[in-house]
C-alpha cells in the first residue's frame, strides 16, 4: 500500500506543478483527502507556523513595493550596471541575489532582467552570460535570506536541535555566494560572441531586433520609497539579531517554567509591525500592496505549502517504520542522495520552501545530522532544471538578439550549465564549512 500512497503525493505533485499558481497546494489538498479517506491515515498538523511566518513577510515586503522601494532599487542597479558594463555577467547575479536576499522572494528579478539584457546588448556583451547567472542567482540567494519561506520553514523544522538562525546563514550565505560566483565563471565564457551568432544575425538581418527603450517604473516619492526600504532592513535585522541571540528574545514564565518568545512569533511580530509602519509613515494604501507581484507570489507559496506540506507530512508519519525499514540505512551509508532527493523534488514542486517542508522531515527522521541538512540546503533550487519556471521564461523573452534559449533536446537550454555549477559548488562548500 506505501507504493500506492507514494503514487498518489506524486501524482498530486506533478499535476499541481503543471497547473501552476495556487495548483501546486490545493491538489496537495486533493492528495490529502485521498490519503485520509481512503487508506486512512490520520492528518498530520498543518503547518500552520510556517504559514504565518511567510505571510507576515510578505506583508512587509509588499507594502515596501507599493511604496516605490523595489521601483528605487531598480533604478540604482540600472545605473551600477550601466556604469560599469563590461564586468555586467559578474555584477548582474549580485544584483539579482541581493534583491532576493533582502526581498525573500526570486520573483523581484523581473524588474531586472530586462535592464541587464539592454545593458549587455549596448556593450555587445553576448546577453545570455548576464541573464543566465542572474536567474540562478535568484534562484540560489532564497537558500541565503532569512525571510525567504525556505529558510523560515527549514528554521522551524531543525528548532529541536538548538540549530539559530545565524547558524543557518553563516553556512548558506558564503556557500551560494561562492557557487553564484563559480557559475558567473562560467557563464562569462559561454558561446559565440554576440555578434558571431547565428540566430542573433539572423534576427539582425531580417530586421527583427528593434532598439525600443527600456521603461522602468518612476518612483513617485524619493523619500517614501527610501523609508519603506530602511524600514524593511532593519526588521530584517531585527529578525537576524533575535535568532541569532537567545538572550535578546522576551522571556515569559509558562506554567512554572520561563521559556524565550519563539522564533516564529518574533518573525510575525516584527514583520506585520514593519508593514503597519511603512503604510503609517509613507502613507501608503493597504489595498495597494496587496495588488503587486510580490504579494501574489507570497500567497502561492503560503497555499503551496498549506497543501503539499500537510500531505507529505501525513504520508511520511502514516509510513515512517516502513521508510525507515527501506531506506534508512542506505541513506545513513550515502547521504548524499538525500541531497539529490531534494533535488529532485524541487525540480516536481518549483518551490524550495514546500521541497523543504515535505523532505526535510524525512531527512531528520532518518536520522541526518542537522548540520549536514543545512549543507545541502541548496539542492532545493533545482528548479532550473525544467526550462518552464517564471522567471527563466521572462529572461527568454527579454533577451531579443535570441542567445538564451531553450535548446533542441530541451535539457540543453541556457540556464543548465551555470545552475548545476551554482547548486554543485553551494553544496560542496557547505560541506567544507561545516567541517569547519
Amino acid at each position: 500500500m506505501i507504493f500506492l500512497q507514494l503514487f498518489i503525493v506524486l501524482a498530486a505533485i506533478i499535476i499541481g506543478a503543471r497547473l501552476g499558481g495556487i495548483g501546486l497546494g490545493v491538489m496537495g489538498g486533493v492528495g490529502l483527502a485521498v490519503l485520509t479517506f481512503a487508506f486512512g491515515l490520520a492528518p498530520t498538523a498543518p503547518p500552520i507556523d510556517v504559514m504565518l511566518m511567510i505571510v507576515a513577510v510578505i506583508a512587509a515586503a509588499s507594502c515596501m513595493q507599493a511604496a516605490g522601494g523595489m521601483d528605487l532599487m531598480v533604478r540604482i542597479a540600472e545605473r551600477l550596471l550601466r556604469k560599469n558594463p563590461s564586468k555586467i555577467t559578474l555584477l548582474s547575479p549580485l544584483v539579482t541575489y541581493l534583491f532576493t536576499f533582502v526581498a525573500g522572494t526570486g520573483h523581484v528579478a523581473y524588474s531586472v532582467l530586462p535592464v541587464i539584457a539592454e545593458v549587455a546588448r549596448e556593450t555587445k556583451i553576448r546577453p545570455e552570460r548576464p541573464l543566465s547567472i542572474a536567474v540562478i542567482a535568484s534562484q540560489q540567494a532564497i537558500t541565503a535570506s532569512p525571510i525567504s519561506a525556505a529558510t523560515v520553514a527549514l528554521l522551524g523544522l531543525l528548532a529541536g536541535f538548538d540549530i539559530s538562525l545565524l547558524d543557518i546563514l553563516k553556512i548558506s550565505i558564503p556557500a551560494t555566494l561562492i557557487g553564484v560566483l563559480a557559475g558567473a565563471f562560467y557563464a562569462m565564457r559561454t558561446g559565440k560572441e554576440m555578434e558571431d551568432d547565428p540566430e542573433y544575425r539572423r534576427r539582425l538581418a531580417s530586421g527583427e531586433i528593434e532598439a525600443l527603450p527600456i521603461h522602468l517604473s518612476d518612483v513617485a516619492d524619493i523619500r517614501k520609497a527610501r523609508i519603506s526600504i530602511v524600514l524593511f532592513l532593519l526588521a530584517t535585522g531585527c529578525i537576524v539579531l533575535f535568532g541569532s541571540f537567545d538572550t535578546l528574545r522576551p522571556a515569559f514564565t509558562v506554567n512554572g517554567e520561563i521559556r524565550s518568545l519563539g522564533m516564529p512569533a518574533i518573525i510575525e511580530i516584527v514583520m506585520l509591525s514593519a508593514a503597519a509602519l511603512i503604510l503609517l509613515l509613507t502613507r501608503t494604501d493597504g489595498i495597494k500592496a496587496a495588488q503587486n507581484s510580490i504579494f501574489s507570489a507570497g500567497m502561492q507559496a503560503v497555499i503551496a505549502i498549506f497543501g503539499i506540506a500537510w500531505m507529505g507530512d501525513t504520508f511520511i508519519q502514516g509510513n515512517l517504520p516502513e521508510l525507515r525499514n527501506g531506506v534508512e540505512e542506505l541513506i545513513r551509508e550515502m547521504p548524499w542522495l538525500f541531497g539529490l532527493a531534494l533535488f529532485v523534488m524541487s525540480i516536481m514542486l518549483y518551490s524550495q520552501a514546500a521541497t523543504v517542508r515535505a523532505m526535510m522531515p524525512l531527512g531528520i527522521a532518518f536520522g541526518i545530522s542537522p548540520w549536514l541538512l543545512i549543507a545541502m540546503f541548496p539542492a532545493v533550487n533545482g528548479y532550473f532544471f525544467i526550462p518552464n519556471y517564471p522567471t527563466i521564461v521572462a529572461a527568454i523573452n527579454f533577451d531579443r538578439t535570441g542567445t538564451t534559449r531553450i535548446g533542441k533536446y530541451l535539457l540543453n537550454h541556457s540556464f543548465m550549465m551555470p545552475g548545476l555549477i551554482a547548486t554543485g559548488v553551494s553544496i560542496g562548500i557547505g560541506m567544507l564549512l561545516i567541517i569547519l
